[in-house]
């Protein structure tokens, strides 16, 4: 069985940074090289980051809830005024915000075939009701 954070990084991570790359290129002017350092990732990455070839698992673009926190990320990696540690916050919530919508249950589905995503509550629930409910079942 796959963690749902091993799905979130096969196909979640890639999409959220699918979507900012596309952003800072397009609507900033950013160069790939440019837009890769930044991210963390090579210019052929963001190639194909910006060509729909790579993170296009989830359309994160019709996601109302994460566009604030993405366009925040957007603003602030192109004012240069975010740092790495701000960055990974910021991701992770994005990464929160879409995994409580239940936009990866179908992929951690086809993962493993023997989840049943109805009875999976792992990512509609905050970390605290989980572990609370985790103890409550030990």
């Amino acid at each position: 069985m796959l963690l749902p954070c091993e799905v979130a990084v096969r196909s979640l991570v890639p999409a959220l940074r699918s979507a900012i790359a596309r952003e800072l290129t397009q609507t900033y002017g950013l160069k790939q090289k440019d837009v890769a350092k930044l991210l963390g990732v090579t210019q052929t990455a963001v190639s194909k980051y910006t060509r729909h070839v790579r993170g296009a698992v989830i359309k994160i673009e019709e996601v109302e809830e994460v566009q604030p926190t993405i366009k925040e990320i957007v603003v602030s990696l192109a004012n240069g005024s975010m740092s790495k540690y701000e960055f990974v916050t910021k991701f992770c919530v994005a990464c929160e915000i879409i995994r409580q919508k239940g936009l990866m249950c179908e992929l951690c589905k086809l993962s493993d075939p023997t989840i049943d995503v109805q009875q999976c509550f792992v990512c509609h629930s905050d970390t605290n009701s989980v572990q609370q409910k985790s103890k409550s079942e030990g």
